[in-house]
């Protein structure tokens, strides 16, 4: 019997199990003690694909150690989260990221926290501030899903984007697996990553994680959903125009996520800020102090 590759910490910090409402969240820590500048806890969200995890934001966790209380959070179905054969979907999701904020709030003594999101995860970070205005005081969005000019989308509040036939074929034993397995055959993880990179130099460090985390037991089951549209909110844009609180939005200039034609809905609104950041859709990975050079403004 062959043995499963043992998935290695995400991020180089102490990592803790929270057993949640929506099962067990896995989140990484690094408390500053006797902050200086006063910035509250900042929680970094990764984004949804076929093998992601905390490894995802990485480079941030790193940065804004030095500085600040930071948790990073595998989001259910990812990482060493709950992986189980449930629906997955953006209530689930944002549930998950108003538990840590939550669990934050009491671990660190705080009243608020930030959030940053990576691509579809900022939609589940957008509308967890909806919901806990009062808790959540900024959020930067990182290559946001939901800007793009021909998928604007003001469905009925909570609905998605699901593809029902496709959610019932991928659901059925043996066909979702299947397809999961070819998605994240080594070769194919790095083809996904170079569009996402928009360049043939991606992180391999990231590539090793997510080759192995794609392999851990249950690991297809968030995958499947996001490919039969289920964790894609249908009234995201009618989400984003009802943000008051200041957000940060950070786009790409490489690779497949490059068209925020949609921000004309929001960005002549003075909480809202767009500033193209050279590179792909993790432009932090490429050059780190050039983008904290945009972003560590925002948060003071």
């Amino acid at each position: 019997m062959s043995l499963l590759p043992m998935l290695p910490p995400a991020v180089n910090a102490p990592m803790e199990i929270l057993h949640t409402a929506v099962g067990r969240v896995a989140v990484y820590h690094a408390r500053l003690e006797g902050q200086g500048v006063g910035l509250p806890p900042l929680l970094l969200v990764h984004s949804v694909n076929a093998a992601a995890s905390a490894a995802e934001v990485a480079p941030l966790f790193d940065h804004y150690r030095a500085t600040r209380t930071v948790v990073a959070l595998d989001l259910p179905g990812y990482g060493r989260s709950d992986r189980s054969d449930r629906a997955y979907t953006p209530r689930l999701m944002t549930d998950a990221v108003l538990a840590v904020v939550e669990w934050m709030r009491t671990a660190f003594g705080t009243g608020q926290v930030d959030v940053l999101g990576v691509s579809l995860g900022c939609e589940f970070v957008a509308r967890a501030q909806s919901e806990a205005p009062a808790q959540i005081r900024r959020i930067a969005l990182v290559s946001p899903t939901g800007f793009s000019r021909s998928k604007r989308r003001h469905g009925p509040p909570g609905t998605t984007l699901v593809i029902p036939w496709l959610l019932r074929l991928l659901s059925r034993p043996g066909w979702g697996d299947r397809i999961f397995r070819q998605l994240t055959r080594p070769g194919v993880v790095r083809y996904f990553l170079k569009r996402t990179f928009g360049s043939s130099n991606i992180d391999e460090t990231l590539w090793r994680q997510a080759v192995i985390t794609a392999k851990q037991p249950g690991a297809h089951h968030a995958p499947l959903a996001f490919l039969s549209g289920a964790l894609f909110s249908a009234d995201i844009n009618t989400l984003y125009e009802t943000l008051l609180c200041p957000v940060w939005v950070s786009m790409s200039t490489r690779g497949d996520f490059t068209d925020y034609q949609g921000r004309n809905s929001v960005e002549s609104r003075p909480n809202w800020q767009f500033h193209a950041i050279e590179g792909g859709a993790l432009p932090y990975f490429e050059d780190l102090p050039a983008f904290n050079t945009v972003l560590d403004p925002f948060w003071i």
